[in-house]
């Protein structure tokens, strides 16, 4: 896939979802493999077309610096991260309507094989559709990332609750382009220390 060209392109902000703690985990996933699945989401962000690329923090704390993350990377510190998903998706809105871009892509930060390619494919058909809605689909099942145009933001926000991300918007919409990525990677969540172990 060649790479995309900024310059020509509508604006995504890339957001990767790193607040919570990592319960199952036994540690905030932020914090995975030294940072490594933290890193992995910026660069797929970056080099699959977004700008800025932003880090929603929360349980780890509100200074990134231990993290040792890439120059020019933001991050952004949920203060109520605790009480769900949503607290964080609503504060990432914010951070986007802020930046003045167009769409957002999420990516959790425990789906470390996501990468570039990816995002570079779901961003385009996003960026193709009527909608302004696309997110990755792995063997059939739905996954990351999912990109929203900035039309659908202030519904969005109005619908997330609790631990409940985009996921209740977008499951009712018949307009969601589904983007199959089973070439490119497996999609798979790393809930537990075993399934992610190198």
């Amino acid at each position: 896939m060649p790479p995309v060209d900024r310059s020509t392109r509508i604006s995504c902000a890339g957001i990767v979802l790193a607040a919570g703690a990592g319960t199952r985990y036994g540690k905030p996933k932020a914090l995975a493999e030294n940072g490594a699945w933290l890193r992995s989401a910026i660069t797929a962000l970056r080099e699959g077309g977004c700008d800025p690329v932003i880090v929603m923090l929360g349980a780890t704390g509100p200074h990134p610096g231990a993290l040792g993350l890439p120059a020019g990377t933001r991050c952004r510190w949920v203060a109520d991260w605790a009480t769900g998903l949503s607290a964080t998706v609503r504060d990432a809105l914010r951070a986007c309507a802020e930046t003045g871009t167009s769409y957002v892509a999420f990516l959790p930060v425990d789906t470390p094989d996501i990468g570039a390619d990816v995002v570079a494919r779901v961003l385009g058909a996003a960026r193709s559709s009527q909608s302004g809605l696309a997110r990755a689909v792995f063997h059939n099942t739905p996954g990351h990332p999912v990109v929203i145009e900035n039309k659908h933001w202030e519904a969005l926000s109005k619908t997330v609750v609790g631990d409940i991300g985009a996921g209740s918007y977008l499951g009712g919409r018949q307009d969601m382009v589904c983007v199959t990525c089973d070439d490119l990677a497996t999609g798979t969540d790393r809930d537990f220390p075993e399934v992610g172990a190198r």
